[in-house]
């Protein structure tokens, strides 16, 4: 199953091979293990680009899904492209008092579902239907790795403190 995930971040290290053996684990929970994505994770003002350019919307987002079975043609393997904004999800994390790499695979099985079909905003039965399936994902696919790079996330809490007493 070809997953193929890459970071834009230059001041974040992620481990790509860890996040990478998370999305097969997610793909094979759905009944999906032979598809073929892409995830990229990016800054705040790059999916703030991306939203506004697909969506519409001139602002920050935590993810977005661009799915490929959507589109008129034979059925595929590939499911389409997700990308999250790693920025968005510390802070998100931040604000609910759970890790960070909670949060990141939350973001994935979110993304990953709405490449499946999933859509929470086609009505509150259809959110609560995503959100059972994402809490079931999320509990099928325990425990959770580590997935940013210890040491680059200890320097970029200490480049944040530094450049908050400025």
């Amino acid at each position: 199953m070809p997953v193929f995930v890459r970071t834009g971040l230059r001041r974040t290290s992620l481990r790509l091979p860890v996040i990478r053996n998370l999305i097969e684990r997610i793909l094979s929970a759905v009944g999906e293990p032979n598809a073929a994505l892409s995830v990229e994770f990016i800054g705040d003002r790059r999916m703030r680009r991306l939203n506004a350019q697909y969506r519409g919307r001139d602002m920050t987002t935590d993810v977005l899904a661009f799915a490929m079975r959507e589109a008129p043609g034979p059925h595929s393997t590939l499911l389409g492209d997700v990308v999250i904004s790693v920025p968005r999800a510390a802070k998100q994390a931040a604000e609910q008092g759970h890790p960070v790499k909670h949060e990141l695979a939350v973001l994935l099985i979110h993304g990953i579902l709405h490449l499946l079909g999933y859509d929470h905003e086609r009505g509150a039965p259809e959110a609560r239907r995503m959100r059972r399936k994402e809490r079931a994902l999320f509990l099928a696919v325990m425990p959770i790795p580590v997935m940013i790079n210890p040491r680059a996330a200890e320097s970029s809490r200490q480049r944040a403190a530094a450049s908050a007493k400025h």
